[in-house]
């Protein structure tokens, strides 16, 4: 059985019944049936509560005269999300920014999870990146579909039509190689992260780990604004209307 962590325990002890339930009834079977619950689950879980707690202070705390804490960085957020789909996407990219403020924030959090005790990064697990670039993968392609029509398959088709039959599955593989691509780099690099600290604070407990945590650091939030970046261009291309 793989070792959990305290949340993933407590969820377990109350829930393990029901999940369990509910995964042999969509024809899943769990290796562990007593413990179904994982640890990248139990942490994608409480970045989610995290996210809801977080929404819900800026909003009862919202106030135009005196802006608490918890505005100022909903506020620079937002300024920073609008900005980069603005340069990026172009006109229309207000209808976007849910969207990439919600992804931007979730994989952020979930990076530095790692950096907690206790806690761990489930974007170390490569289920979750996978989630991630699949939810994305679909996202971008149903708003070209809808910005575009039926015309959205010339995308795939190239600038010449007699080479339509060649570039067309050319294209088809690329699409899904983002997929990949948006996976391993992101799991990639948080397990890295997550293994090389570890690996440091085993060895030698004081002082050096620290560098490697200011690392892990910065390569939490690289990973976040590259994977927020890329889904931003793959958005822009898809909803470009001069294909």
């Amino acid at each position: 059985m793989p070792t959990q962590l305290l949340f993933t325990q407590f969820l377990n002890a109350h829930f393990a019944s029901p999940v369990t339930a509910l995964l042999r009834a969509v024809h899943v079977h769990p290796t562990y049936p007593n413990t179904p619950i994982t640890n990248a689950f139990a942490m994608e879980l409480l970045v989610f509560l995290f996210l809801i707690a977080y929404f819900l202070v800026v909003r009862v705390t919202l106030s135009v005269e005196k802006p608490a804490a918890a505005q100022h960085l909903a506020e620079m957020t937002h300024e920073f999300v609008s900005e980069q789909g603005e340069s990026i996407i172009g006109h229309g990219s207000e209808r976007f920014t849910s969207y990439l403020t919600a992804l931007f924030l979730f994989i952020l959090l979930s990076n530095l999870m790692g950096l907690v005790p206790g806690l761990e990064s489930p974007t170390a697990n490569s289920v979750v990146p996978l989630g991630f670039a699949l939810v994305t993968f679909v996202y971008y392609h149903y708003h070209g579909v809808r910005s575009n029509g039926g015309a959205y398959v010339k995308q795939f088709l190239g600038p010449v039509w007699w080479l339509s039959w060649l570039l067309f599955p050319i294209e088809v593989i690329s699409h899904c190689a983002r997929v990949l691509s948006l996976t391993v780099r992101l799991y990639a690099n948080m397990f890295a992260g997550d293994l090389v600290t570890l690996a440091f604070f085993s060895l030698v407990p004081i002082g050096i780990p620290l560098v490697f945590l200011g690392l892990h650091l910065g390569v939490a939030v690289v990973q976040a604004y590259v994977f927020f970046l890329l889904a931003a261009i793959y958005l822009s291309l898809a909803v470009a209307h001069d294909h």
